[in-house]
């Protein structure tokens, strides 16, 4: 599959993902929710690995442990404030917010991976930021 078609499969579950983390975290702590979901993913993940090609964590250089830990602890922090933004807020107006994460991307590739923000993905990005913010606005 090319990297459209797995981007969009993301964003259907990631729109699953809200709808079923509202609905599961009413009414539980957050981070306990979060522990819980982070739980599974951990199970599923590892069976995905597993399945796609044996273990081989020996062989995984130490820049990408470190790179990969980090992006975790990042995932973690993500995900404890967005079942936080959950619990106190509508979906439908939490997601679009945690969806500036676009945005911060765009940024973050410019300064840290040398990616080109071109016109197109300034307005893009700009686009992004104000329905975002008409959507929480509202």
């Amino acid at each position: 599959m090319t990297w459209l078609a797995w981007s969009l499969l993301s964003a259907v579950f990631a729109a699953a993902t809200a709808v079923l983390a509202k609905i599961g975290v009413a009414g539980v702590d957050a981070t306990l929710a979060t522990a819980v979901r982070t739980s599974v993913v951990v199970v599923f993940t590892w069976i995905l690995a597993y399945v796609a090609q044996p273990i081989t964590l020996s062989t995984l250089p130490g820049r990408t442990w470190l790179f990969l830990m980090l992006s975790g602890i990042a995932t973690g922090l993500s995900w404890v404030c967005y079942f936080h933004a959950l619990q106190a807020g509508p979906a439908s107006r939490v997601a679009p917010i945690d969806k500036l994460s676009v945005v911060l991307v765009m940024v973050f590739a410019a300064l840290f991976l040398g990616e080109h923000l071109t016109w197109s993905r300034t307005l893009g990005g700009a686009l992004i930021t104000a329905g975002a913010l008409v959507v929480a606005m509202e």
